[in-house]
């Protein structure tokens, strides 16, 4: 396991974060506690430092199931990541209640490293306001809280501001080679890294479907004369540049811990060729050809007070696609349509698009796959 340094944290952070957002689940649709618990260990035992999760993540459930993974010394082993759920909080005080009920929660007395989840310009206008840098003022003087963070979705403009306004500690962003210049992107990256501030990178893969391999895409990976998997060559162009401090991986399968952690012995920055950088280009050609819709599998937008599964419905509409298997997506989407989900039950009421960080149309594109394959 590689490490690199983040400014005022007392010890070096894994290069490989454990993101506890998209764990294994029965087929209830709760975690799969067993199998996410023996993923959990096994990535610490393997060097991993750095776990993260959030007050909303699984549905409420990713906090206390974290709170029972990390036992038996496993909490001591980590710095472990949360966060305020700022589009939740209405009052002052709530912050502190969020904080408390977290902290109790995860069953640890003091969060390691606390984060303002899912700022934009309007919500950080609103937070600030509301007296949020008070509030972590006083939670970091009296060790509830370790060091104060956020994470972002809104475009470049509207970060400055917020990286400017306080003594942060680090920033979360995503970031991908899709998304050099999507939101934040590259340039958020580095102005938070001549900042001093470390830089947490969520969804390097959006969401998994950089790891799955399309036509085409293997033989231009060959070009570059390095083997490695379309998730590795995901990771390694992150890793590669060394404002970037951890990756955050929402791993669901232990193989794919097994799999991340093994990349993550070889992730040293500016070890790429510049053949290898250059492939690049060409794959994220490649797929800007093929995607028709840019979900990330979030599930901001989740629960749909309609039953809508709006992720499923997304993802097979971009398999339909990125594969050019229109008759295969939509028989997967009439089996998963049986239990409820079918973008046919949107009522546009729209409050999924309030909350997607991505700003998808998402009434317009239910529509799409509704069309295509309802």
């Amino acid at each position: 396991m590689q490490y690199r340094r983040m400014r005022g944290v007392d010890a070096p952070l894994s290069v490989l974060g454990f993101g506890a957002m998209r764990l294994p689940k029965t087929p209830d649709g709760r975690i799969d506690r067993p199998a996410a618990t023996a993923m959990v260990r096994y990535a610490i035992d393997a060097g991993v430092n750095y776990v993260d999760t959030a007050y909303v993540y699984h549905e409420g459930e990713s906090e206390p199931f974290l709170g029972e993974a990390l036992g038996d010394g496993y909490r001591e082993r980590v710095f472990l990541a949360t966060k305020l759920p700022a589009f939740m909080v209405k009052a002052r005080d709530e912050m502190d209640r969020y904080l408390d009920e977290q902290r109790a929660r995860l069953r640890t007395d003091a969060i390691d490293l606390y984060l303002l989840h899912g700022l934009n310009g309007e919500s950080w206008e609103r937070m600030q306001a509301l007296g949020v840098l008070e509030f972590l003022d006083e939670a970091l003087a009296d060790g509830r809280i370790r060091h104060a963070g956020f994470s972002f979705h809104d475009d470049f403009a509207a970060f400055t501001p917020i990286v400017d306004a306080y003594d942060w500690t680090f920033a979360q962003v995503q970031y991908n080679y899709m998304d050099v210049h999507y939101q934040g992107g590259a340039g958020a990256v580095r102005y938070a890294a001549d900042r001093g501030l470390g830089v947490v990178v969520m969804e390097p893969l959006r969401g998994g479907a950089l790891a799955r391999p399309i036509p085409g895409v293997a033989e231009l990976w060959a070009r570059a004369g390095a083997e490695r998997t379309p998730a590795e060559w995901g990771l390694a162009w992150l890793w590669d540049q060394p404002e970037v401090t951890v990756v955050l991986s929402g791993m669901s399968a232990m193989d794919q811990v097994r799999e991340n952690v093994a990349y993550a012995d070889r992730a040293r920055p500016n070890s790429l060729s510049p053949a290898e950088r250059a492939v690049y280009d060409d794959v994220r050609a490649l797929y800007r050809g093929r995607s028709a819709i840019d979900c990330t599998r979030c599930g901001y937008c989740q629960p749909c007070p309609s039953g809508v599964d709006i992720p499923e419905c997304f993802s097979l509409y971009n398999d339909a696609h990125v594969y050019g298997d229109a008759a295969g997506a939509k028989s997967g989407y009439h089996i998963f349509a049986r239990f409820g989900g079918a973008a046919s039950n949107c009522t546009e009421c729209g409050q999924c698009e309030e909350r997607c960080p991505q700003g998808l149309e998402i009434r317009k594109h239910l529509k799409a796959v509704d069309e295509l394959l309802g």
